[in-house]
């Protein structure tokens, strides 16, 4: 598929140019016979024109470049205690390139078609192996267990833990806005004793997506990685920082100021385990905005439950979520998840879940201990 595509853009640059110069040709055949007697090289004894030059340079840049994409979409109904609802939508349509520029250096581009711009960075290797490299630009962050994986990778539909939605700036948080997980700034990572450590340090605007600093603190952030034994991660992260809040008074936040800067300090420890029977992770994450602590914890899985000849599967799926979003108003909400997910081919899945959850809350003006249950479908596509 992707050498089919870098093929197919080369040609439409290549015919694109034939079709100039056919037409210039019309109307300047003298100048265009010397030019073409000009523009012929030499390689050794054998005469190369500059177009075969600049066709190996296209093959040469479609190597380098790799496309991903995915889409997800479905339906949701929901019922609350006073209203009932129903929608199809699209979630996320994201299309992304990596080129490998030289062996050590690369460049990502993500844009989601249902957002804004969510990536763009450069990563350099520093060292042999993959024991140091440097990354640049906009990128997720790597606070939490679950902020830095795709949502392809996710079990629920709901995708990320509320503690992880709201601490690590996916947009619950409204004194932090809607920034899908990822920020502007610097980060050094890698890979040390055969894989068995992982380290990220991350130097932070701290304000978001295609944002500037509005305060003159960075937030820093970091993450430690032990894989003990096959199939085993145990991570530890943390992050301190200053945020500037773009809300005041809201509902866990009565007394923040919009354009406050804050202290906002985060800590979580989590595990994940793979195994033949299983996949499993969970994590407990605590957080600090001003003077408002939050809380919660998770445990999130799948089970295979039957494989098919042609390699589809059919999972269960189950997970329950506590968060706390301020513990001196006892703002705490639990959410169940269970159901189905059938993978039909590679990367691709049609997903069913039930899901409960016993407060109700817009997270910027009410909170009340209202039960809310959701029937969720989708429908993931992707490749690469």
């Amino acid at each position: 598929m992707k050498r089919f595509i870098m093929k197919a853009c080369a040609f439409a640059l290549l015919f694109f140019g034939w079709q100039v110069g056919s037409r210039a040709e019309n109307s300047q055949n003298e100048v265009q016979a010397t030019e073409a007697t000009e523009t012929n090289v030499c390689v050794g004894n054998t005469p190369q024109s500059v177009g075969t030059k600049e066709l190996d340079w296209l093959e040469d840049v479609a190597s380098r470049i790799t496309l991903h994409g995915y889409a997800q979409g479905g339906y949701t109904f929901s019922s609350r205690s006073d209203s009932k609802s129903n929608t199809f939508d699209i979630k996320r349509t994201l299309l992304w390139a990596t080129a490998d520029i030289t062996p050590r250096w690369s460049f990502c581009f993500m844009h989601d078609f249902n957002s804004v711009v969510q990536e763009y960075y450069t990563d350099l290797r520093l060292m042999r192996g993959n024991a140091l490299h440097v990354r640049f630009g906009q990128f997720k962050h790597g606070f939490s267990y679950e902020n830095p994986l795709s949502p392809t990778s996710m079990e629920t539909i709901d995708v990320y833990a509320e503690g992880v939605t709201y601490l690590a700036g996916c947009g619950s948080d409204p004194l932090y806005g809607k920034n899908y997980g990822r920020e502007l700034g610097l980060s050094v990572y890698g890979e040390t004793s055969n894989k068995l450590l992982r380290y990220e340090v991350n130097v932070l605007n701290g304000q978001g997506i295609n944002q500037k600093d509005k305060n003159n603190k960075k937030d820093v952030i970091g993450r430690l990685e032990v894989r003990p034994c096959k199939g085993l991660n145990l991570v530890a992260t943390g992050q301190l920082g200053y945020g500037n809040a773009l809300k005041g008074g809201t509902v866990f936040n009565p007394g923040m100021l919009a354009g406050q800067d804050y202290k906002r300090n985060r800590w979580s420890v989590g595990f994940d385990l793979k195994n033949s029977i299983m996949n499993l992770h969970g994590e407990y994450l605590e957080g600090k905005d001003g003077k408002v602590q939050s809380r919660g914890a998770y445990l999130t899985g799948n089970k295979k439950l039957v494989t098919f000849r042609d390699n589809t599967s059919l999972d269960l799926v189950a997970s329950y979520d506590f968060f706390n979003f301020n513990v001196d108003q006892s703002c705490d909400m639990h959410k169940v998840v269970a159901g189905l997910q059938y993978w039909f081919f590679k990367k691709c899945r049609f997903q069913a879940q039930y899901v409960y959850k016993s407060a109700l809350t817009d997270y910027s003006t009410f909170f009340e201990n209202k039960c809310n249950h959701a029937i969720m479908c989708q429908m993931q596509i992707r490749f690469n």
